[in-house]
C-alpha cells in the first residue's frame, strides 16, 4: 500500500520493506531505495508534503482521544546500529507533528530497579496512550540483541524473550495499537564514515560514544542477532520493516510512509461536537 499523500512511490512500499518468511538481511542493499525512483531533492519535497498529512492525522487521532473513547494509538519501534539515523527519524518525521500527542522513549541500560523485574516491565509502562504516537528509540529488542551478542543472558532466557515479545505485541495490537517496527539498515562502511564525521566536527563530538567502536568489532554478530530477531518476531500482527538507510533522505520518507499507512488504517475523524453549535454561536454573539 502507498500512503495517499505519497505521489512518487512506485509499487507497494510496505510490501517491499516487510520481512517475510525466507528474508535474509544480508541480501538487503543499504544503499538501495526500494519503491522510490526520485532523488534527494524530490524526496525533500515529498517529506514536507507528507508531514502536513501526518500532522493532520495525528491531530485527529489526539482530538478523538480527548473527546470520545478510543483505543487507537501508534507505536513506532526504531532499531539500528549506532549512527543509522534514528535521531533523524525522530526529528524530521515524528517531529513534524504536534508534540502534545507524541511520547518518545529512549531505552538505556536498565537501572537496578528495572533489573529486579522482567525485561518487559519498564517497556509496558511506556507504551503510548490512546490517541498518541509513541516512539521507542531503541526498545525491548535490545534485550535480545545486545543480550545475545554480549551474552548478557543465558541462551534459554533469550529464547524465552522472543516468545514474550510476541505475546506482548499481540496484546498491544489486540488493544488497538498499531505497531510499526523498523530496522534502519546501514552498511559498516557508511557507519564508519558517519562516526568519522562526528570526530571531525566539534559540534558533533557530543554524539560520539567511544563504545561505538567496540560494538563495530561485533558487527557480524549483530547482523546475525538481527536475523534471528526477524525470523522469530516478524509476525502478521506486528511485522518488521527493514529500511535501507545509507541514504538518510530515503529512510525518512520510507518511515513516514509507514506511519501514514498506519494512521490511514485507523482513519481518525474529527470528533463531533457534544453541544448545540448553533445555540452556542447565538450565546457567544450575545455577550
Amino acid at each position: 500500500m502507498i500512503a495517499k499523500s505519497q505521489k512518487h512511490w512506485v509499487g507497494d512500499v510496505a510490501e517491499l520493506l516487510r520481512v517475510r518468511e525466507g528474508f535474509v538481511l544480508a541480501d538487503v542493499d543499504p544503499q538501495a531505495t526500494p519503491g522510490y525512483e526520485q532523488g534527494k531533492v524530490q524526496a525533500a519535497e515529498d517529506l514536507a508534503s507528507g508531514a502536513k498529512q501526518l500532522d493532520e492525522y495525528q491531530d485527529r487521532l489526539f482530538a478523538r482521544s480527548r473527546v470520545d473513547a478510543t483505543d487507537a494509538a501508534v507505536l513506532l519501534v526504531l532499531q539500528a546500529m549506532d549512527s543509522a539515523g534514528k535521531g533523524g527519524i525522530v526529528r524530521h518525521v515524528v517531529g513534524s507533528v504536534d508534540p502534545q500527542g507524541v511520547s518518545i522513549t529512549a531505552f538505556k541500560k536498565p537501572t537496578p530497579e528495572e533489573l529486579e523485574h522482567d525485561f518487559l516491565w519498564r517497556v509496558a509502562k511506556r507504551v503510548p496512550e490512546p490517541g498518541f504516537i509513541g516512539v521507542f528509540d531503541r526498545s525491548h529488542y535490545e534485550d535480545v540483541l545486545i543480550g545475545r551478542v554480549r551474552e548478557l543472558a543465558p541462551h534459554d532466557e533469550i529464547e524465552r524473550r522472543y516468545g514474550a515479545i510476541n505475546t506482548f505485541e499481540k496484546q498491544l495490537t489486540g488493544g488497538g495499537t498499531r505497531v510499526v517496527k523498523v530496522m534502519l539498515h546501514i552498511s559498516s562502511d557508511e557507519q564508519k564514515a558517519r562516526l568519522t564525521e562526528r570526530l571531525d566536527r566539534p559540534d558533533k563530538h557530543w554524539k560520539y560514544n567511544p563504545g561505538d567502536v567496540d560494538e563495530r568489532k561485533l558487527w557480524p554478530k549483530y547482523m546475525d542477532a538481527y536475523q534471528q530477531v526477524f525470523e522469530r518476531t516478524s509476525t502478521d500482527h506486528a511485522p518488521w520493516y527493514v529500511v535501507p538507510a545509507n541514504r538518510k533522505w530515503y529512510a525518512r520518507i520510507a518511515v513516514q510512509n509507514l506511519l501514514l499507512e498506519a494512521l490511514e488504517e485507523i482513519d481518525p475523524q474529527w470528533p463531533k461536537a457534544t453541544f448545540d453549535v448553533e445555540a452556542e454561536k447565538r450565546r457567544l454573539a450575545a455577550t
